[in-house]
């Protein structure tokens, strides 16, 4: 046998228990204790659902805000550059920022975010979760103050990798950190309320660029301002606990159990106790394979090992389609765009797109855990495949009289202008019903032994497709013309849908340790329907919750 088929032997048989069961068993089996008259029995999470897991504690509500303050300062460092890059001028030595500069004012945000993102899971699973939070908000706190007093591109470049290494930073642990220390059936709904953030802080970038833009300097005020929520969350950091997962493998059992105490504030001692024992199970079965194998090891599990490796496809597939989408170009260069097209105030009809896509992530937030991550995904992103065909026929006609290309202060078609902005809200509406949230609910694909470098690495391929748009953007547009751009980024959610129809499972109702089971034969799509319809079926029947320690 080779030292590679070894390897994937030993990680499967430690990986993939119960892998021909019809629904997945996380055990807790203890020596002495009797439960329901049996010596020795199994505790399933599909068995232990704590009274009240279906409401959110007033605990876990605070914790969430407090967290996606994260969000919230991601949503703003991305979104300000928009209003900024229109307001800049002189101000940095050129007497107007070339289309090179302002992409590579851009990408540096995005590059700093992957180098951040690559990092910060695995940073985090020696650290904590929390502590990384607050290195994101420090670095957050000197970006901002950088880009507010630089007076040339190098130093505008600096200070917005300095902003993004913060960026990746956050918006990897942020999720991670709320699944973790969220109740089950409203993981996604919490996770949802971090996206929620980003979104806002976009709008509230919007706003703020909107109110500066003919203030003198006044971008420097728009970047400036991102330090005030990040030395709040600073000052929130010390009230926040650890995740129980984290706790309990560091050994503080006590301290996790009082952590989720507080989460299922309404369950019985014995629920409560039965959780712990199901999650110190779970925990126990992760330290083992951590103390058993080294970081580079678990990394060539993620490839080598079937479980992990259709996690991760999945992670870093939805990650790539959020990304290769081309949303985030509106977000950078929406203002940039508007203007082109001969709208007179380009940052407040940026802020149209930004609401947008917050009030729909709204939609998200309440339905996330009802529809289904899966079923949302493939019913919005027809959607988006329309907004971008639509644009890209609107744009094909209004550039007609300008050769397809978008010349500054030529004369464009009110009508098809107008139609532009409507195809824009359709694709941002569709984006943020399911592709703006779904991926960022990729730490439940993983097992806790390697979430932080699979959500390390899913979030480095998002800032990886956000490098490769943001960077390309504006000389795709120019090469092959804003419709053909446009019609381009529609193929690509094309592909992106039928990635989502074939490969996606469907997670919402599932404990993080039951999702890491369903990847044990495929991709799991009906494995999980089987879990879920399983998880019904007790559920009408009475029988959740009601083992007796």
């Amino acid at each position: 046998m080779s030292a590679e088929s070894a390897s994937e032997e030993k990680y499967t048989q430690e990986n993939v228990k119960d892998e021909g069961r019809d629904v997945a068993q996380i055990e807790c089996r203890e020596e002495s204790s009797s439960v329901n008259g049996h010596d020795r029995a199994e505790i399933s999470e599909l068995t232990v659902i704590a009274e009240g897991e279906e409401r959110t504690t007033w605990f876990v509500w605070l914790l969430v805000m407090c967290c996606s303050i994260s969000g919230l300062l991601f949503g703003y460092d991305t979104g300000v550059i928009s209003g900024a890059l229109v307001t800049i001028g002189s101000d940095l030595g050129p007497q107007q920022l070339s289309s090179l500069q302002e992409e590579l004012i851009t990408s540096a945000t995005t590059l700093g975010a992957l180098i951040g993102g690559l990092v910060a899971g695995v940073l985090s699973d020696f650290t904590g979760r929390k502590p990384v939070l607050g290195i994101a908000d420090i670095i957050f706190i000197g970006g901002a103050i950088g880009q507010a007093v630089c007076h040339t591109v190098s130093a505008m470049i600096g200070g917005r990798f300095l902003i993004g290494l913060g960026v990746g930073l956050a918006a990897c642990i942020a999720p991670l950190y709320i699944q973790e220390l969220s109740p089950t059936k409203q993981r996604g709904r919490m996770v949802v309320i971090n996206v929620a953030f980003i979104t806002g802080g976009q709008v509230v970038a919007y706003g703020i660029g909107a109110a500066f833009e003919n203030l003198h300097g006044g971008w420097r005020w728009m970047v400036g301002l991102g330090t005030i929520p990040a030395a709040l969350q600073c000052l929130f950091l010390v009230f926040l606990p650890e995740s129980p997962r984290i706790l309990i493998r560091k050994g503080k059992l006590a301290e996790a159990e009082g952590v989720m105490r507080k989460i299922y504030s309404h369950a019985t001692n014995e629920q409560l106790t039965l959780k712990v024992k199901v999650l110190q199970a779970a925990v126990k079965e992760s330290i083992d394979i951590a103390n058993s194998t080294t970081v580079l090891e678990r990394c060539r599990s993620m490839l080598f090992i079937p479980v992990n490796r259709r996690a991760l496809i999945i992670a870093c597939g939805l990650q790539a389609f959020q990304q290769l989408c081309g949303f985030n170009t509106l977000m950078y260069y929406s203002a940039t765009l508007f203007k082109s097209i001969g709208f007179n105030q380009p940052t407040a009809v940026g802020l149209i797109i930004a609401g947008t896509n917050f009030l729909f992530t709204l939609f998200a937030l309440k339905y996330i855990d009802i529809i289904g991550r899966r079923r949302i995904m493939v019913w919005s992103a027809p959607g988006m495949i329309f907004g971008l065909t639509l644009a890209s026929v609107a744009f094909h006609f209004l550039t007609k009289s300008t050769g397809n290309v978008l010349v500054d202060g030529a004369k464009y078609s009110t009508t098809w202008s107008a139609l532009v902005l409507f195809s824009m809200i359709v694709f941002v509406a569709s984006y943020a019903t399911g592709l703006g949230n779904v991926p960022w609910q990729q730490g439940e694909l993983f097992g806790l032994e390697v979430r932080g470098i699979g959500t390390s690495c899913a979030t480095a391929v998002n800032w990886g497709g956000n490098l490769l748009i943001g960077s390309t953007y504006l000389s795709l547009m120019s090469a092959i013309t804003p419709s053909g751009a446009f019609g381009f980024y529609a193929g690509l959610c094309l592909l992106g849908w039928l990635f989502c129809v074939f490969c996606y499972p469907e997670t919402a109702g599932l404990s993080l340790e039951e999702v890491k089971s369903i990847f044990s034969d495929g991709f799991g799509i009906g494995r999980s329907k089987e879990m879920r319809a399983e998880k019904l079926r007790l559920k009408r029947e009475g029988k959740l919750g009601d083992i007796k320690v």
